[in-house]
């Protein structure tokens, strides 16, 4: 397991966006843009991968400590921070209005002159087969 699995895990685990992650890379002064970190979440056979070095790695864990503990002057509790997060994810974006509920489709009554189809039987494939077992009667 390299440091790519383990950012990607974390990643889903906190249910974090490219834009948090990228904000909690900056409180400890690390910049990193946005196609960088895409190219980091990439399959390793991508042609545009690129590995996720160690000090990348450390700076973000040190940032998630800053993120979801707060600092010494103003502590915060994790589990309000990732609810918060949860219910980012939840509400629609920004600008975009949500999409509209459509109705089940409601099944359709059959025509007045609707006639199913008659089911036949299926021949039997197999006769009737009498076994004797070498047994005489």
């Amino acid at each position: 397991m390299n440091n790519n699995d383990i950012f990607k895990k974390l990643r889903v685990a906190l249910q974090l966006r490219d834009e948090q992650i990228i904000e909690i890379l900056e409180l400890v002064d690390f910049r990193m843009s946005k196609a960088e970190l895409g190219a980091i979440f990439r399959k390793a056979d991508h042609p545009n991968y690129m590995e996720c070095g160690d000090q990348v790695l450390r700076n973000f864990l040190n940032g998630l400590v800053i993120h979801l503990r707060g600092t010494k002057e103003n502590p915060k509790n994790a589990n309000d921070v990732l609810n918060a997060n949860r219910a980012q994810i939840k509400s629609p974006a920004k600008g975009i209005p949500p999409k509209e509920i459509s109705k089940k489709p409601v099944a359709k009554k059959p025509a007045k002159n609707f006639k199913p189809k008659r089911v036949e039987p299926k021949p039997s494939v197999v006769e009737k087969v009498k076994f004797s077992n070498g047994k005489k009667n």
